[in-house]
């Protein structure tokens, strides 16, 4: 039964920015999964440095995998991924060849056989492949690395093309957390964007993965869409709310039509402005809280006895491309077209293009597009927007201590934070920055300012609510 606690009342918070300091500070910025951002990789960073790299890697140390499957069997046109929409087999059978090839190729470049901690599958959808393609996939992955039996397996899953077998398959493989796109339930945001799905395929999903063995569960909603309204935003929370899952993500739609041509499909009259966006995103996270979640970074909540809370409650919450993680591998090694794996010496991103990525593999290189050496200036300011994206706060002076950098070297920084302090959105003293309530749905904005390569009129950002 659909849970109708509360009707559809919205929950009013008590401290909002007003529609003037939306004006003023609603600016293009970055998600801050990176630090440098995607933005200032370079071709400099090529398949030899990425070789070298790999062999520099501590064989004693545990990384991350990351898996992109480029395939749907639908194309939302909110989507921001690199993926396409395929009716037949026989390209994501071609691809997953390939994707084997380079799974061999990365094991030959490593030092020894690493652990794995995890393994990630993304996309696209990765439940586009077959049951036999995902366990010639599993192996490759098993015969590169070892994979403990305490690694976590993840995937993010479309409802819409998940059959029962296939998760069943993926638990034999060990698969034990997952994440469904939901996004919405309003039938009418769905045809505006192209993804419709039922409440009941939705908790048909549900029943697979737990029965499966799928102990953390995750669901993506939306917000910011066009039609979307607080009023059937906080109607979708309430039916998910009746799967109980682990953890929700609850994502502001990002309109970057000038980088993805499909989003041009969308009506734009129809998009909700920004104070509009803004009372969807907090009546969500209010009725979510008053759920028993625990609100987490700009976009998350979990169940407080979830990993990602109990992290976020020991200050041990991180970020990465997948969002808010606990994981704390220092090396993130990603396969697959526009795949971005993080090293200690840098970001590598693979080439974003099946025809590129595929003529590397047949060349016998890795295939690299581009990346970005991080400087011992980059690894001091990430950390400094890393604890303000994750903790809302820093102690200044001591991130200064642990990378030996002057506090005064952050006076550029510090002035550009005026403003927001003025506002009353960021509070600091004694070099502690705090983002106030106020400011927590500005975080991104805040964290600009601490950012060495940010151009604040460049249109490469989605909007920062």
């Amino acid at each position: 039964m659909e849970k109708t606690l509360n009707a559809l009342t919205p929950l009013r918070a008590p401290c909002r920015p007003t529609p003037e300091l939306i004006a003023r500070y609603d600016g293009r910025a970055p998600r801050y999964t990176s630090y440098p951002t995607a933005v200032q990789f370079t071709p400099a960073v090529d398949a030899p440095t990425y070789r070298r790299w790999l062999a520099e890697l501590p064989p004693a140390e545990a990384v991350s995998l990351y898996v992109h499957v480029p395939f749907c069997s639908r194309l939302c046109w909110y989507c921001g991924c690199n993926t396409r929409a395929v009716n037949r087999p026989e390209p994501i059978g071609e691809y997953v060849q390939y994707l084997l090839r380079e799974i061999a190729m990365l094991r030959q470049a490593l030092p020894a056989k690493l652990v794995g901690s995890g393994v990630h599958f993304g996309g696209g959808t990765p439940n586009m492949l077959s049951v036999e393609e995902l366990a010639a996939v599993f192996a490759a992955l098993r015969t590169a690395f070892d994979l403990s039996d305490g690694a976590e397996i993840a995937a993010e899953l479309d409802p819409a093309s998940l059959k029962r077998e296939w998760v069943q398959a993926a638990g034999r493989h060990g698969l034990n957390r997952a994440s469904l796109g939901v996004q919405t339930l309003d039938p009418q945001v769905q045809a505006a964007v192209n993804r419709p799905q039922s409440y009941e395929l939705v908790g048909a999903c549900v029943g697979w993965l737990r029965e499966s063995g799928v102990s953390s569960l995750n669901l993506d909603l939306m917000y910011g869409l066009p039609h979307q309204t607080t009023e059937n935003v906080l109607s979708t929370v309430d039916k998910v709310m009746t799967f109980r899952p682990e953890r929700l993500a609850l994502f502001g739609y990002a309109h970057v039509p000038w980088m993805k041509s499909h989003q041009k499909l969308i009506d734009e009259g129809a998009l909700p402005g920004p104070a509009e966006r803004l009372d969807q995103s907090e009546c969500a996270a209010e009725r979510l809280q008053a759920e028993g979640y625990v609100r987490i970074g700009i976009d998350h909540f979990a169940l407080p006895d979830d990993d990602l809370a109990l992290a976020d409650q020991d200050g041990r919450l991180r970020r990465n491309f997948q969002g808010y993680t606990t994981d704390a591998a220092a090396t993130l090694l990603g396969v697959g077209v526009s795949s971005i794996g993080a090293l200690p010496q840098g970001y590598v991103q693979s080439i974003a293009q099946e025809v590129g990525w595929r003529a590397a593999l047949d060349a016998g290189e890795l295939p690299v597009a581009r990346g970005v050496h991080v400087t011992p200036e980059d690894r001091f300011r990430a950390e400094i927007i890393e604890r303000l994206m994750c903790d809302f706060g820093v102690d200044l002076p001591s991130v200064c201590d642990r990378h030996a950098r002057p506090l005064e070297q952050l006076q550029p920084a510090l002035t550009r934070l005026e403003p927001f302090i003025a506002d009353g959105l960021v509070e600091m003293e004694a070099g502690q920055v705090k983002v106030t309530d106020l400011g927590r749905i500005l975080v991104r904005s805040v964290s600009a300012c601490f950012d060495a390569y940010f151009e604040p009129e460049a249109v490469r950002h989605a909007k920062a609510i």
